[in-house]
């Protein structure tokens, strides 16, 4: 089962995934907020995904619905994780957050996500 160390820019925040499989791919998202960020995610359950330290480091942002959660670093501004709406009772974890990041993106398939036009905004 591997592990997957990571955190913020400032070391504030740090977390650990822990994966049955490798991640092998990741969610680009073309929300604004994503967008703007750069994000990559990849879903993780709640049990996979520990928070080693900085809780209390840790901000919320949320816009639109209102629905997702926004967690970042309020010292250095790094968005390390959040919960999506479109899956709120899981994470969604930034892998460029995570330390081997730069070994890992070779590897990564992206995916693209229409956050632009999310299921969520549909009228059924």
């Amino acid at each position: 089962m591997p592990d997957y160390s990571g955190g913020c820019h400032c070391g504030a925040v740090r977390l650990t995934v822990h994966k049955e499989e490798p991640i092998s791919s990741a969610v680009e998202c073309d929300c604004s907020l994503c967008t703007k960020k750069g994000i990559l995610l990849v879903g993780v359950e709640e049990s996979e995904l520990e928070l080693v330290q900085g809780k209390e480091a840790l901000s919320l942002y949320q816009f639109g619905s209102k629905t997702a959660h926004h967690w970042f670093c309020k010292n250095c501004g790094i968005h390390v994780f959040n919960r999506p709406r479109n899956n709120p009772e899981r994470y969604a974890v930034n892998v460029r957050c995570l330390d081997d990041f730069a070994a890992l993106r070779p590897t990564l398939t992206i995916v693209p996500f229409d956050g632009q036009n999310h299921p969520k905004d549909r009228q059924g």
